[in-house]
């Protein structure tokens, strides 16, 4: 007999995601972490959109609205000239923007959602070990005691960095390398009157290679930034390495720490305008490696976030992806947990994630030594990749055919949001993202006629029964259908909006899954594919 159903080692943005959405289906999680309190550093600070649409999925994106900071650019600066502005616009219909917010107020507010349901961190605990067979995982535990204890869970999650013991644990490669250049991070205020909201990249260039370089983003508060820079040779570790030989994450806890006269010359040299540094509440020496992990788990036990990927910091994409590795791994162990996990439920966490690892790792390094700017895709796609809403997972396993009648996005494509939904009771019009907050798979039958109706409620109560009660179901009806008669519920698409988002079709059954991506699209809706489709990913 189990203790728990599953374990998480670590409790940063990734882990918390995990344990949150694991509680929330009512799966016993325990989440551990070696550090007895939240670090209090700005270490991962933009947040993407698509994150911001995970966090409206599980319910704490006001909190994180209310608390972060637009980041709406970056101004360029070469050999003190201002180049051409980076403006962070998006298309209309995606809801929310770019943003600013430190990771320990990220962790703040994903462990009070965790909280709120029922779970908490237990600090000053670190996995030693573990071992697995096909029924279980028994792990061994310090405590902050002094002992240890013995464990056994259904699962265990790895979301404990750079450094995992999971990984270790499970004799996964880890390849890559470490970056030549170490730099130091500061969290600093400054008194120069360039505009709010814009990062600054500030360089020194000879014979068009950088030789000097200053990256500020903007943090909550009046001109206060993270600021990271090359670090001087007195503060190098380069000749200090690791024990798993794994270069990579904050050190100054195990060197000199850069002080605000280190800050203040690189502003000296640097800043694009003349200015002072006060205020400085913490600072690092940080150095980069860029790996990728073999596999993302094995049998009953996976990585997630920096246990996985590591990469350099360009375009604030390593705790973004991280988190979506959360997000994309708790459903799924969550349906097996519960014995209802289709062959290869378990298996296309690897499958999905591990191409977005490579990619984002690749793409990093490249923008580390060119620069976004030198990205060969057109500004509007380039902006839409680095806010991580082309994502996705067609051809995955378990997600439906294309199929070449969908004009909108496909089974595997993120599902994007859109407005103009107007309940019956409703006296104003709500928007897709509200019908999907907080939901397992959600089954979405559309009507352009009455007479597509007749078996609507008889195929959402079958879906319902198909999906063990994991899919809850409802119908977006055309402005002028009536369902007097229907007993599902349903949202009339008063401004054409789903329809001509989605290219939707009269009697079509569309599946959005519980991350968010869309899992089949069928049509007639009571034809064979949706019993189908549920069977396989869910069992029977």
């Amino acid at each position: 007999m189990v203790d728990v159903d599953v374990l998480i080692a670590g409790a940063g943005p990734v882990g918390l995601t995990a344990a949150s959405e694991l509680c929330r289906r009512g799966v016993s999680c325990r989440i551990v972490d070696r550090l007895p309190a939240r670090l209090p550093y700005a270490r991962a600070v933009g947040v993407q959109p698509r994150t911001l649409e995970i966090w409206d999925r599980m319910g704490m994106v006001r909190e994180a609205l209310e608390t972060a900071v637009p980041l709406k650019g970056q101004l360029l600066y070469v050999n003190g000239e201002e180049g051409p502005r980076i403006d962070l616009e998006l298309p209309p219909e995606v809801p929310y923007g770019f943003a600013a917010l430190p990771q320990y107020e990220t962790e703040r507010l994903l462990e009070e959602l965790l909280r709120g349901r029922g779970g908490d961190v237990e600090r000053g605990t670190e996995l030693v070990s573990f071992e697995q067979d096909s029924d279980e995982v028994r792990v061994l535990l310090s405590v902050p005691s002094g002992g240890t204890e013995e464990l056994t869970a259904h699962y265990l999650v790895g979301c404990d960095g750079a450094h995992s013991a999971v990984r270790k644990g499970l004799g996964l490669s880890f390849e890559g390398a470490a970056l030549p250049v170490e730099y130091m991070l500061g969290d600093v205020e400054v008194d120069w009157d360039l505009p709010a909201g814009y990062g600054i990249r500030a360089s020194h260039v000879v014979d068009g290679q950088p030789d000097d370089l200053l990256v500020c983003i903007p943090l909550p508060g009046d001109r206060r930034y993270r600021m990271s820079m090359a670090a001087p040779p007195e503060l190098s570790r380069a000749g200090r390495k690791d024990a798993d030989g794994v270069t990579h994450g904050l050190s100054g806890e195990q060197g000199a720490v850069p002080g605000i006269e280190h800050i203040q010359a690189v502003l000296d040299r640097l800043s694009p305008r003349p200015t002072t540094a006060s205020s400085l509440r913490w600072s690092s020496v940080f150095r980069i490696s860029h790996r990728i992990v073999g596999r993302y788990g094995r049998g009953r036990v996976f990585v997630a976030g920096d246990a996985a990927h590591i990469h350099p910091p360009t375009g604030a994409q390593g705790m973004n992806t991280g988190i979506q590795d959360a997000y994309n791994l708790a459903w799924k162990v969550a349906a097996a947990v519960r014995g209802h996990a289709g062959a290869g439920l378990l298996e296309s966490y690897d499958a999905e994630r591990r191409p977005v690892g490579e990619e984002v790792v690749d793409r990093t390094l490249r923008h580390a030594r060119s620069g976004i700017q030198a990205d060969p895709d057109d500004p509007a796609t380039t902006m839409l990749r680095e806010a991580q809403l082309l994502l996705g997972y067609r051809g995955s396993e378990i997600v439906g055919p294309n199929g070449s009648a969908h004009d909108g996005p496909a089974p595997g494509d993120r599902a994007p949001d859109c407005g103009g939904l107007l309940y019956a009771l409703g006296t104003f019009p709500a928007r897709l993202f509200s019908l999907l907050r907080e939901r397992e798979h959600t089954l979405i039958l559309y009507a352009d006629h009455e007479d597509q109706l007749a078996s609507f409620d008889q195929v959402a109560a079958s879906a319902v029964h198909a999906a063990h009660g994991m899919l809850n179901a409802c119908a977006v009806l055309a402005p002028k259908v009536s369902a007097p008669a229907l007993r599902l519920p349903a949202v009339h698409d008063s401004l054409d909006e789903f329809r001509r988002t989605y290219g939707a079709r009269g009697g079509e059954a569309v599946v959005v899954r519980p991350d968010g991506y869309l899992g089949l699209r069928a049509i007639p809706a009571d034809g064979p594919d949706l019993p189908v489709y549920l069977a396989m990913l869910l069992g029977t």
